[in-house]
């Protein structure tokens, strides 16, 4: 189940370029976030020529002006962590990966004031943007990521009188509906308006015929797990990036 997740998420978040070398994944977005310009080993070959291909990457990722980040995950080669740490790259962001079993029992939300789209719009990428405070060009390149993508996708922005107060998509595949960028107006947060979200993201969810949920969270966010694990989320695997100084 676990490496199905892993696919899973490869394929909802996805990047501008992907190079397979030897079943390593080295993907590119512009620098615009760690899952979309790091390397990882998800059809690892063992120990062999891993120090070989270590030097390939950092290559690959000079000459494109970015810094050389691995995302170390359960099913990369068991020597790779220890390697990277001799050359001196630092761990960054350790997170969690979280699945809901069944969704078919998750309550009703009672905030009614939602917004669903099926595709990414300017007026949801506008609120992602103010929340999140993306930059011009971090807005752009979420564009074209979002666009590109052959799945099914929502788009959930969730109001008050005020207007928007949360936002987040969904991607759903192979009966599993992931999160993303699920995120609260700093000024609404911890009054339950992310708990409405989620649930009001579920829900749309199992009505398209999804069964099982995941997301992926930073493991020092103490108030998003406590929102996930209030929602009966659990813990399937850790994985932490490695970023060479």
């Amino acid at each position: 189940m676990s490496l199905q997740i892993e696919e899973l998420a490869l394929n909802a978040w996805p990047s501008l370029q992907t190079i397979v070398h030897h079943g390593w994944l080295l993907r590119f977005a512009e620098g615009y976030t760690k899952r979309s310009n790091s390397i990882q080993s998800i059809y690892s070959n063992g120990n062999s020529n891993i120090e070989q291909q270590i030097d390939y990457c950092e290559k690959i990722y000079e000459s494109a002006g970015l810094t050389t980040i691995f995302k170390m995950t359960p099913f990369g080669p068991e020597s790779m962590d220890q390697r990277l740490e001799q050359r001196g790259y630092t761990i960054a962001e350790p997170s969690s990966v979280k699945i809901l079993d069944d969704i078919s029992s998750i309550r009703e939300p009672q905030m009614k004031g939602i917004l669903i789209e099926e595709k990414w719009s300017e007026t949801w990428l506008e609120a992602l943007s103010t929340m999140n405070q993306l930059s011009q060009k971090k807005q752009e390149i979420t564009r074209i990521l979002l666009r590109n993508s052959r799945l099914k996708q929502g788009f959930f922005t969730l109001m008050n009188d005020s207007g928007p107060v949360a936002c987040g998509f969904a991607v759903m595949e192979q009966g599993y509906v992931g999160l993303y960028d699920i995120v609260t107006d700093k000024a609404y947060r911890n009054m339950g308006y992310g708990e409405q979200l989620l649930l009001h993201i579920l829900k749309w969810a199992r009505e398209a015929g999804a069964e099982k949920s995941y997301l992926l969270v930073v493991q020092s966010n103490a108030s998003a797990n406590r929102l996930y694990d209030k929602l009966n989320y659990r813990h399937l695997y850790t994985y932490w990036y490695r970023c060479k100084p």
